[in-house]
Parts: structure tokens; sequence; C-alpha cells
């Protein structure tokens, strides 16, 4: 089931870590947007919540199943829909991207989630998923403190490798890497592979 209180009733609060942490948050939009395939692309956001990334990534459709975040993502002309990552809207090959940002440390099921973003992918068509990287310094932090969190409590915070794993299991070939937060770097840098920065973005491309 879904891990939505949190973001109900916190949906304000939510918002207000991307004020004030405007440069990581810049940084991660950053690395994410290397590895995004360029219009006329059709993508949509899976775990879309206020809109954060989709809008200024230029993605217009998202499932969030929290209704007040959704909310908020509908105010920014996004179509949102309801419905949990493992059970998506849609039909076989609508879409040439996928994206998930933050997403797979609150799903059920990390496979499942793989499964129904392949499927709703175009041939050639790629997942791009977003995560703060459990082996890093602001990964340990987070698995250290969930408890004390209001939105990380029940979270399953994963590594690059396990993402990596992840993909190729679902079918997935052809990864990259994009990495951000990387300390002791200036802020905003953003590196290819993974290992060094506390945000991973990372692409699988659907080969048949």
């Amino acid at each position: 089931m879904p891990k939505t209180e949190p973001f109900d009733v916190h949906s304000d609060r939510y918002d207000a870590w991307f004020e004030r942490n405007h440069e990581a948050y810049v940084a991660e939009l950053e690395a994410v947007r290397r590895l995004i395939p360029p219009p006329p692309a059709r993508g949509m956001e899976v775990g879309v919540g206020s809109g954060k990334f989709a809008a200024p990534l230029g993605i217009r459709i998202g499932v969030e199943p929290s209704e007040e975040m959704a909310a908020k993502a509908e105010r920014l002309d996004i179509e949102v829909f309801r419905n949990a990552a493992e059970a998506l809207p849609f039909g076989d090959a609508a879409f040439d991207f996928v994206l998930m940002v933050t997403t797979i440390c609150f799903v059920d099921d990390i496979p499942k989630s793989f499964e129904e973003a392949y499927r709703v992918l175009k041939p050639g068509g790629c997942l791009i998923v977003g995560f703060v990287d459990r082996e890093s310094d602001l990964g340990k932090r987070y698995e250290k403190n969930r408890a004390q969190s209001v939105f990380y409590q029940d979270a399953v915070f994963v590594s690059a490798r396990e993402v990596r794993d992840y993909f190729a299991d679902a079918g997935f070939g052809d990864l990259a890497f994009t990495q951000t937060l990387i300390p002791g770097d200036a802020p905003g840098l953003v590196q290819s592979g993974y290992g060094k920065g506390a945000f991973v973005a990372a692409r699988g491309v659907k080969t048949d």
C-alpha cells in the first residue's frame, strides 16, 4: 500500500525543502536532465509529487497516490493519475521515457515498479531513476535518523549497485549514471558514474 500519509499531511513542509536547499535541488535537476531524451520524446513521472521535477523538465503526465501532492502538481498543468508505481494506468508501449525521482525508497515492490515502467515504455525507451545513494554519507545519515523523519520513517533506502541490479533484472540495458552532491566538490557539480555523489540518477534502456 502506498506510503502517502506523511505527504498528505505535510505537503507544504515537503515543498519547503526545495526552497531551503535550492542549490541541491538545481544540481539534482541537472543530474536527471542529462539522462532524459530530448523533445519531442513523450515522458511521464511516477511519484510525481508536487511536480518539482516534472514541471521544469517539461513532463506533463504523472502518477501520484498522495491526493495533496497530486493536487499541487495539477496546479502546474500536470495531468495526474492516482495510482501506485506497481499498477500504472497506461497501455503497453505508451511512452518514450519514464522518470522516478526519490520514489523507489517508498514503493512497496521495487522490482514490480520497474517491470511496470518497462511495460509502458516503447522499444528503445528508457527509465530514469533518481535517488539518494544509501552508501553515501548523506544516505547513511538518512538511514540512521529515519525514525525521526516525518517522510523517511518507512523508507527503504537503496544503493546505486542495487539499483543497477534492479535495472538488469527487469530487462533494461545500456545503463548510464550521473551523480551530484559530491562532498568536497563545488555545489552543483554533476559527474558521470556513481560512488561519490549523494544523489544519483540512473538510466536504463528497454532493449526489445
